[in-house]
């Protein structure tokens, strides 16, 4: 639990990470006491707001973030969180609020900007360092076949019987091209929380990261590439056509994804902020406690080949939200791939391929291969509903899971957690 204490992001002050994008919005997260509560009458009551959305107000706890642009303040009730629009003297009162002991409010914090985060690199500037070179045990080279993509085979996805058949899988980035031809037929629940955009993916990140995550069993004329082939997908449009989005917008996917029954959110964006947000911290935890596990990119700031490991960011550094790296296809450190962040809770959970993925890209072009703790992020989101396909097991038990039959690799931990996530055991 990050306490009131441990949040270094109270607000604009001196203590905000000075490399934060933000918006000038303020992040409110409630106590559990005061979510349950009324947390709208304590906002009216500290701040003097009037004008309140609120998610439960919506269809499915879809927020129209086009009503919400015009509101003082948006309320993500399952979530226990508003995004505030205020001035100097409310966000004082709430600064007040969050230091209080005896107030329903846990902290206040800046509202960031994420970004989509594939790699720049080549694959010929993809370098590993020399001390990230794979050991003799791990001395393998994988290769796309005309069968399957490498990273199913390295992920042993090739030889699970599961296919995440009765799984929900919510991918949220930049949506997805619903056109395209290889998700005929599938079950697909599309939201935009984009103001003024449909879930239509006008980027091509986000239609990459669902057909890893959720891509057919068979394609005809290509290899394999998706993991849970019968999962159901919720698409959750949340950054923009250019690949960046806020926080107010990722809550609201979050918050829809929780109420619609997804055991799994797969988020491969991010923002390069050291500190701990107290808010992605409480989403991970009443996530979880709700049998939701949340994976995110540890992020792609790192050149180790210049000697700069980077730092995991962002909602990844969160503790109780899962943090992937990137390995290449010779089970070696992506050279973006960031380290953990010495920060409680910044460390990289497990890796997953995330060099020379093939998978899915809109319309004409059809496929396409990409790098990026983005696409390492969907491996697992996908691998996590095949287990809970076969074992039925969701939120912190599904965590637990995955990290213990990762495979370990001859890499530090602080670089690939518990290891190669794996879909069979």
């Amino acid at each position: 639990m990050i306490s009131r204490q441990d949040s270094g992001r109270h607000g604009d002050g001196p203590d905000a990470d000075s490399r934060a994008e933000t918006t000038g919005r303020q992040v409110v997260v409630f106590t559990d006491g005061g979510r349950r509560a009324d947390p709208t009458a304590l906002l009216r009551s500290l701040t003097g707001v009037s004008n309140v959305t609120r998610s439960s107000e919506s269809e499915s706890s879809a927020m129209d973030l086009e009503l919400a642009e015009v509101a003082d303040a948006v309320l993500f009730d399952e979530l226990g969180i508003a995004v505030v629009a205020a001035d100097g003297g409310q966000l004082e009162a709430l600064r007040a609020a969050a230091a209080a002991p005896d107030v329903a409010v846990l902290s206040v914090e800046p509202e960031l900007v994420h970004h989509a985060l594939d790699s720049e690199d080549t694959v010929a500037e993809i370098a590993r360092p020399a001390n990230g070179a794979a050991a003799t045990e791990d001395a393998e080279h994988f290769l796309d076949t005309p069968e399957f993509t490498w990273g199913l085979q390295a992920t042993r996805t090739t030889s699970s019987a599961c296919s995440g058949r009765g799984v929900r899988i919510a991918v949220l980035d930049t949506g997805l091209d619903l056109t395209h031809p290889d998700f005929h037929g599938r079950t697909i629940t599309a939201q935009s929380f984009i103001p003024g955009a449909a879930p239509q993916d006008g980027h091509g990140h986000g239609t990459h990261c669902v057909g890893t995550a959720c891509g057919p069993a068979t394609v005809g004329g290509t290899r394999r590439y998706g993991v849970a082939h019968e999962a159901d997908i919720f698409v959750g449009k949340v950054l923009s056509d250019q690949g960046s989005g806020v926080d107010g917008g990722i809550l609201a996917g979050i918050e829809w994804a929780i109420a619609n029954g997804c055991q799994i959110v797969s988020m491969s964006l991010g923002a390069d902020v050291a500190s701990v947000s107290v808010a992605y911290e409480t989403v991970g935890q009443r996530a979880l406690a709700a049998g939701v596990l949340i994976v995110a990119a540890a992020g792609n700031n790192a050149n180790r080949a210049a000697g700069r490991p980077g730092l995991v960011g962002v909602p990844a550094n969160s503790p109780s939200i899962m943090a992937v790296a990137a390995v290449d296809p010779d089970l070696g450190l992506a050279n973006f791939s960031a380290a953990s962040n010495p920060v409680v809770g910044g460390q990289i959970d497990v890796a997953a391929p995330g060099v020379r993925v093939f998978s899915t890209v809109p319309m004409p072009v059809r496929y396409g291969s990409k790098n990026g703790t983005s696409m390492a992020t969907p491996h697992v989101a996908g691998i996590a509903a095949l287990w809970c396909e076969k074992t039925g097991r969701t939120g912190r038990d599904l965590w637990s899971l995955l990290t213990q039959h990762s495979r370990r690799l001859a890499l530090p931990s602080l670089d690939v957690g518990a290891g190669l996530i794996q879909a069979s055991g």
